[in-house]
């Protein structure tokens, strides 16, 4: 039984896992929108809210923690001086999902996750 496993695997293994949401995560913050499967969006978007959080903090721990999924230190200065400070007075919900239907290829629900406050450059 799965008890107290709410966490979905995406037919990955963890390292692997982690290594996409990294990888998905940089690109979020880069871009602040990205286009993926459903399932990947929903499984990224408690990652990014926490990395976000962190931001507001801006104490050293807090960027070494943003560090631990950011690879690309440009990536954490973005999350503290640009992203994080649109969202100093949100208490939460940094991130919204939305829908876009079927692949064509496949048939894999496809959805957008970006930033609700997005800059004027993303």
């Amino acid at each position: 039984m799965r008890h107290n496993n709410s966490q979905s695997k995406l037919g990955r293994t963890s390292a692997h896992r982690t290594a996409l949401f990294r990888n998905q995560l940089a690109s979020l913050v880069k871009h602040e929108r990205i286009r993926t499967t459903l399932p990947k969006a929903k499984a990224l978007r408690p990652v990014a809210e926490k990395v976000i959080t962190q931001g507001k903090k801006d104490t050293v721990h807090a960027r070494r923690m943003v560090r631990r999924w950011l690879p690309d230190r440009s990536d954490v200065k973005r999350v503290f001086d640009t992203i994080s400070p649109r969202f100093a007075t949100r208490p939460g919900g940094y991130t919204r999902i939305i829908k876009l239907g079927p692949r064509r290829g496949d048939g894999a629900e496809m959805a957008i996750l970006e930033l609700v406050e997005r800059g004027e450059d993303g």
